[in-house]
């Protein structure tokens, strides 16, 4: 009886450490809650395959809300225009620099408007391009490539940039990708299975590795 309810204990206690990951909601007009399967998908994916505890139900933030700092991982994805206010910014930035992670999908159109008010952000930081050896590559499933092609659209080759703080990677940015496409239900955009589990499988990277750096 004694071992049932010390097991029982132990179970309760892993489980009040489940963590919460949110979508960020943002200003300018862009579609924030485009893809709307996706996280919750991945959700599911790392729970079941790299015995992550994450919350399933995916929770929506707002960049200048305080509560923001309530999540280790944040994802923002969209077509088209972003806009960062100061107060915006300065809560991002605060955010990113004590610890929390933010990973950016452009989910095609967005590259132009992120990448300036990123600049609002971190005015003396730019976006790197990651080496295909970067450890975000290999955290759970080696991906010697680096960044996988998961949704078709022009042609051009996928990249992933970062933004760092010392050595800390503390922003992705997943660009010519469309990571995002391949998380979401099969239905939605009919990509081959073969594409969605290798959109699958990086997500659990990125989440693996922004839990543990």
């Amino acid at each position: 009886m004694k071992l049932i309810c010390c097991i029982f204990f132990i179970g309760f206690m892993m489980m009040s450490f489940a963590q919460d990951v949110a979508v960020l909601k943002y200003s300018g007009g862009g579609d924030w809650y485009s893809n709307p399967t996706a996280l919750p998908n991945l959700v599911k994916y790392c729970n079941n395959n790299i015995n992550t505890r994450i919350n399933t139900s995916v929770q929506t933030v707002e960049v200048g809300s305080s509560d923001i700092f309530e999540f280790p991982f944040i994802h923002m994805t969209g077509h088209g225009n972003v806009f960062f206010n100061e107060d915006d910014a300065e809560n991002l930035r605060n955010y990113l620099i004590s610890g929390g992670f933010l990973h950016i999908d452009d989910n095609y159109g967005m590259e132009p408007f992120i990448t300036k008010e990123l600049k609002k952000v971190f005015p003396n930081k730019e976006l790197i391009e990651l080496p295909n050896n970067h450890p975000i590559f290999s955290s759970v499933y080696p991906f010697n490539a680096g960044l996988p092609k998961i949704h078709e659209h022009d042609g051009k080759a996928p990249k992933a940039f970062g933004i760092f703080n010392e050595d800390r990677l503390i922003l992705l940015f997943t660009f010519e990708s469309d990571l995002g496409d391949g998380w979401e239900d099969e239905a939605v955009h009919n990509d081959p299975s073969e594409a969605r589990e290798k959109a699958l499988k990086m997500g659990a990277n990125i989440i693996k590795y922004a839990f543990e750096n």
